[in-house]
């Protein structure tokens, strides 16, 4: 086989790897909050549900609804590892009475996607009384 041909066939199946992995990143993540996915738990009976989309290319829509707490800010979080806290990623803005969004043009940054892909990200619901968060749920691609 040419020298070339080998090379546009190895092209092409890097070039295929990269977009089939890119693809099984991009999920869209079916949430149910709970206090008792809180780290640590919380006991609480406010609860949420809700959808959170990360396309391939990092960008992240959807919102949550959350019942039996007075929110006061919710976000998409970074966690080190699973079952542990991490920093603010994406804010959420409330857009009516217990209804976060994600924010137009959110986007994940590559180190976040990685995060995402092992699990480790998470949406919570921050309240009065629980100052570290009420209710959260793990996004898993």
């Amino acid at each position: 086989m040419p020298f070339a041909l080998k090379k546009h066939i190895a092209l092409a199946a890097t070039a295929a790897a990269l977009a089939w992995s890119s693809a099984a990143l991009a999920g869209t993540d079916m949430l149910k909050l709970s206090g008792a996915h809180e780290v640590p738990p919380v006991t609480t009976s406010a609860t949420g549900t809700g959808s959170i989309t990360v396309a391939a290319d990092g960008s992240v829509s959807g919102s949550v609804t959350t019942t039996g707490v007075e929110g006061t800010m919710a976000h998409i979080h970074m966690a080190p590892g699973k079952n542990m806290n991490g920093p603010v990623i994406v804010p959420l803005t409330q857009t009516s009475p217990g209804v976060w969004s994600v924010p137009a043009g959110a986007k994940l940054t590559p180190e976040q996607m990685q995060a995402y892909a092992a699990g480790h990200l998470y949406v919570n619901v921050h309240s009065a009384q629980h100052k570290g968060g009420e209710i959260r749920a793990d996004l898993m691609p």
